[in-house]
């Protein structure tokens, strides 16, 4: 699998939800649904610092690593 994001779990702690934390972040929706959903091939540093700002956590609280079984 390589690396996990679990934005998921971390916007649900916080109550915030898709389309809010995308215009908090000035993302589209659309591209926060991939990254949400493991889809993305990449993040950029200022879109996971903003991701870490408003959900007030660290870049390991919603990205972990699976090795390949």
């Amino acid at each position: 699998m390589g690396i996990r994001i679990n934005i998921d779990v971390m916007m649900a702690r916080r109550r915030i939800g898709l389309t809010e934390l995308a215009g908090k972040i000035d993302i589209t929706p659309a591209n926060l649904s991939i990254l949400k959903n493991n889809k993305a091939k990449a993040v950029r540093f200022s879109t996971l610092e903003a991701i870490c700002r408003e959900l007030e956590c660290q870049p390991g609280d919603i990205m972990e690593y699976e090795p390949d079984q």
